[in-house]
């Protein structure tokens, strides 16, 4: 994701704070997939809007998310970043059961 470099002598913006997905949070009643899947569906359009693009794969039994990134995101030195502080720290706020994020190929 693309963000604005801090000019010298101010300090880095913070990260974002969760984005709301449209509509409020996941349904509390809906399988753990399927709000792994409303919450991602809230952040594509951030990552789209820099040319990137998320791919929903599965979730370990033990709460990991797979994702496969596409577009601007593969090879982007951002994505590491993206991955933790955006799309990880969305859905361990909204679906409790996430323990982390992963990239696979």
């Amino acid at each position: 994701m693309n963000q604005e470099l801090p000019q010298f002598g101010q300090s880095p913006a913070p990260p974002a704070a969760p984005t709301a997905p449209p509509g409020g949070p996941p349904p509390h009643n809906a399988d753990v997939p399927t709000r792994v899947k409303y919450v991602l569906e809230a952040i594509r359009p951030a990552i789209q809007s820099d040319g990137g693009d998320i791919e929903f794969v599965d979730i370990t039994d033990s709460g990991v998310v797979r994702i496969r990134l596409h577009g601007a995101c593969v090879g982007c030195p951002s994505s590491t970043l993206t991955l933790k502080y955006g799309i990880e720290n969305n859905l361990r706020d909204y679906v409790p059961e996430v323990t982390g994020v992963d990239a696979i190929e």
